[in-house]
């Protein structure tokens, strides 16, 4: 399971990878696509992309274009069921609230239900 950051990287990979399947892109390109709010470094950057690597997301390379780091990615299977995951993600959420609000409604009726009787 990704978290938060991780899911960050990973969405914004997804947004630029997903048609051709790979894709080269700067890492202040990929920086400027990630929320503002979070502020991302290079570094962090590196660190969170290496590790979606090794959780086979994707292939990392590394490489220079006239001086400037590029990365480039190429999408393996986890990464192209990154959306279909996130979505089942948000859904068990919402079965899981879903749930705790009825066990309370039903606990509260209950309750009801004992106090009138006793």
């Amino acid at each position: 399971m990704l978290n938060r950051r991780e899911a960050e990287v990973m969405n914004a990979v997804y947004t630029l990878c997903h048609e051709k399947g790979v894709c080269l892109i700067a890492p202040s390109e990929l920086l400027s696509i990630l929320p503002p709010r979070k502020k991302f470094t290079e570094e962090q950057l590196d660190r969170i992309l290496a590790e979606l690597s090794l959780d086979d997301y994707f292939e990392l390379l590394s490489s220079d274009r006239k001086g400037e780091k590029m990365y480039v990615i190429s999408l393996r299977t986890n990464g192209y069921a990154f959306k279909r995951y996130a979505a089942q993600a948000r859904r068990d959420a919402a079965v899981k609230i879903f749930w705790a609000v009825a066990s309370a409604v039903v606990a509260f009726l209950v309750g009801l239900v004992l106090k009138r009787i006793f």
